[in-house]
């Protein structure tokens, strides 16, 4: 593996790494996809060898059905699943394995990495031409609105 393969985005998201994590697991359809696009998620089984499934819907009735698995699970802390297999341990075209990171920033924030690395280089550099920096930073946006407003809700701010 070598620097080559993977992207990755870096933020300090100004909410505890609880409404984080809580944005990321329960409410994974409000901030996925970049807008227009939406995510409806057919099953997210957060357990090693769970079923990942979603299809991201854009605005002009596109449809990209995604079909992976959960590697790992460190509640609060890390989720790692990959689009090399589906269900069952079945491989398919892999593509990326995925790992995102939850941390606390020490400030009353969450350090919250989102890594993707391919199994080549000419994979990551497929998926930097399709728009990884533009479109995963929109979707960290996204994720950390829902958990700022999680937040304020736990904090009795309502939303």
């Amino acid at each position: 593996m070598t620097d080559a393969h993977e992207l990755r985005i870096d933020r300090t998201i100004d909410a505890p790494p609880e409404a984080v994590w809580r944005a990321w697991t329960e409410h994974l359809e409000e901030w996925f996809c970049p807008r227009p696009w939406r995510a409806e998620i057919v099953e997210q089984d957060l357990r090693p060898g769970g079923r990942s499934a979603m299809v991201m819907r854009g605005p002009s009735g596109e449809e990209n059905p995604i079909e992976g698995i959960i590697l790992d699970v460190e509640p609060g802390r890390r989720i790692v699943s990959t689009d090399a297999f589906t269900a069952g341990w079945v491989p398919a075209g892999p593509f990326m394995v995925r790992i995102d990171l939850f941390e606390a920033d020490g400030g009353g924030g969450t350090r919250y990495t989102a890594i993707a690395r391919h199994w080549t280089a000419d994979a990551a550099a497929q998926h930097r031409a399709m728009g990884f920096e533009a479109g995963w930073s929109a979707a960290t946006d996204q994720l950390e609105a829902v958990a700022k407003r999680l937040a304020a809700e736990r904090d009795g701010g309502g939303a």
